[in-house]
């Protein structure tokens, strides 16, 4: 699978005035990036520029070379979002209607959708899952329903925010084999760094900018440096603007 390139030219969000990103400018073409910042840093929001699920409010975002806001059924194809709770993302009440909605989106009749909806689950071992009510589904079985909401598209990209943050350990173990094993492009955010020191690249944000663009070691490892220096310190103390 070609990998769809992503491309930012002084990308800035900035809603009612108040600035969230600023001038981020990137070209990201490596299989595995992850984006590490403290909570508030603006990663989730990256995210949502690349997928066009918010439009800049000045510079320029692309994925295969279209703008992602104003083109969202072609994105269909290329980015896919993995949001970190599995319940902003579920709309459907059973596993195979949520599993054929994206499939509908593209195009597909509503028997050729649910057709390959349950061929998915058999091929995961979850044929028995089809007519499941989702509410009946553990975190990390939601999680991973959406996840495979996000494959049955088939998109070059899979962007994915903080998706170990409510798993429980094992949960969280046959996620990440998972992602190992795609074939995509996977742009994780964490605040945690753990979760990124296997990645190609990492992207390092604060308070909106990008702060360290570089192979994970080296970013991971200041990282870690400034927030050891920030939990020495009483470094929140100031009231939030």
């Amino acid at each position: 699978m070609d990998i769809s390139g992503i491309r930012l030219s002084g990308a800035c969000y900035a809603p009612a005035g108040k600035a969230v990103l600023s001038d981020i400018s990137l070209t990201l073409d490596e299989p595995r990036i992850g984006i590490v910042g403290r909570n508030g840093s603006g990663k989730t929001t990256l995210l949502r520029l690349m997928a066009g699920l918010v439009r800049p409010t000045a510079g320029i975002v692309r994925v295969g070379g279209l703008d992602p806001a104003a083109d969202r059924k072609a994105m269909l194809g290329r980015i896919g979002i993995l949001f970190q709770n599995p319940d902003h993302q579920i709309i459907f009440p059973t596993v195979e209607e949520e599993l054929a909605f994206g499939l509908r989106q593209q195009g597909r009749a509503e028997a050729e959708a649910r057709a390959l909806a349950r061929d998915l689950l058999a091929r995961q071992g979850r044929a028995h899952w089809a007519g499941a009510a989702v509410q009946t589904l553990s975190q990390g079985q939601r999680q991973w329903l959406c996840l495979m909401a996000v494959l049955a598209m088939d998109p070059a990209t899979i962007l994915l925010d903080e998706p170990f943050a409510a798993l429980d350990l094992p949960s969280a173990a046959r996620l990440a084999r998972r992602l190992d094993g795609l074939p995509q492009q996977v742009v994780i955010v964490s605040h945690d760094p753990r979760v990124l020191e296997r990645m190609d690249r990492v992207l390092w944000l604060e308070g909106g900018r990008l702060v360290a663009d570089g192979p994970a070691a080296q970013v991971l490892r200041a990282f870690r440096a400034e927030m050891d220096r920030l939990g020495e310190a009483d470094a929140d103390t100031d009231l939030a603007g």
